[in-house]
């Protein structure tokens, strides 16, 4: 795998680059099919499930605390969907709502986030990070 680091203003900031890559280029054997070169964000949920603290506070920081903050009914709504294997009208007969209700709410997770729940890749970061800031908040 070939594993390319954030772009790093100077000397001062490579080593954090250079850390992000071989964190990633650690994980990569999770995500066999993964594009060459990958960049290390493109691998957070592999990266955070072997150990790397950072990504798990991403994850915690940048995904699931906005969505926590903005309203709950976000967090519960991607998690049923989650549950309903990624369908609208299940996931709407789960919370007594539209489809077009969910897919609303399913945009804002994205306008939040940066993440799409609809987008397989970006799913699994959701769903890592809604663990893992579960797993923290209890």
């Amino acid at each position: 795998p070939v594993v390319v680091g954030p772009m790093a203003a100077g000397l001062a900031t490579a080593a954090e680059s250079a850390r992000a890559a071989l964190s990633a280029y650690r994980a990569a054997p999770g995500w066999p099919d993964a594009p060459r070169p990958a960049r290390s964000q493109s691998f957070l949920p592999e990266r955070a499930l072997a150990g790397d603290a950072w990504a798990h506070r991403y994850l915690i920081e940048n995904l699931y605390r906005p969505l926590v903050e903005a309203r709950s009914t976000l967090i519960e709504t991607l998690a049923a969907y989650f549950a309903a294997g990624g369908g609208l009208e299940a996931t709407g007969r789960t919370l007594f709502v539209h489809p077009n209700t969910v897919r609303y709410r399913l945009k804002q997770v994205a306008e939040l986030t940066g993440f799409l729940p609809t987008d397989s890749r970006d799913a699994l970061a959701l769903q890592v990070a809604l663990i893992l800031g579960r797993q923290q908040d209890h």
